[in-house]
């Protein structure tokens, strides 16, 4: 009998917030895939070890993926990730993929999930705490309330027009493009949070943009709030 991928959301960073299917499903995995060279260079890694015990006596598979946009190149690491969890499954292993947040938020898992499934493999998402959730609980507030929308932006791309939607916005991994992000920030006069690390023992908040570093923590999200509800 063949094993089954679980691709397992451990939450944003504090592994209190793992849920009790996720500690249950990584805890009866014999096998675990971090996205990273190594399980002490993992973040959803050293969350999960946080509750979940012995998990230093599972097998580990490493599967690490380039910072890239190049298409060719990251579905060549996917399918070569997919073929070292279908050794596992094919031994009949069941293999936890620990992944930040959600599995389904921006994730780099969900692309080896897709592969994985197509090639018949029997595959499951078990869902985590989403980044900016904890963040809006970490400030105190809504991110929406009655009939405001909501949108979740990938920042490592233009947001230019995004930044024009009406409702409350979340910069996702703004890290990377913080300087671009503040400048257009200010551009609008629009106001923003911005939590670096939320949950765990590094976590910044910065209160408005002014306050925001040039460079930041990879795992920093900016809340734009369209009404200010405190």
């Amino acid at each position: 009998m063949k094993g089954t991928l679980y691709g397992v959301g451990v939450g944003p960073g504090d592994p209190r917030l793992m849920t009790y299917l996720a500690v249950e499903t990584v805890k009866n995995c014999p096998v675990i895939a971090v996205p990273a060279e190594g399980r002490e260079h993992a973040v959803s890694y050293r969350i999960a070890a946080g509750i979940v015990k012995g998990l230093d006596e599972k097998e580990c598979l490493n599967l690490s993926t380039p910072m890239t946009k190049d298409m060719q190149v990251l579905k060549e690491n996917y399918e070569t990730a997919a073929d070292q969890i279908a050794k596992q499954l094919d031994a009949g292993k069941d293999v936890a993929y620990l992944t930040l947040g959600d599995p389904t938020i921006y994730s780099t898992y969900i692309y080896i999930h897709r592969i994985v499934r197509a090639r018949g493999y029997e595959t499951q998402i078990i869902s985590g705490i989403p980044s900016f959730c904890a963040v809006a609980a970490r400030l105190g507030g809504s991110l929406a309330d009655r009939s405001e929308q909501l949108h979740i932006i990938p920042s490592t791309y233009d947001i230019e027009e995004a930044l024009t939607y009406p409702g409350s916005k979340i910069l996702m991994k703004a890290a990377s493009k913080l300087s671009v992000v503040k400048d257009r920030l200010k551009e609008k006069e629009m106001k923003g949070i911005m939590v670096e690390n939320c949950g765990m023992l590094d976590e910044h908040i910065y209160e408005n943009v002014d306050d925001m570093p040039e460079r930041a923590s990879y795992y920093s999200i900016v809340v734009v709030r369209e009404n200010n509800h405190d």
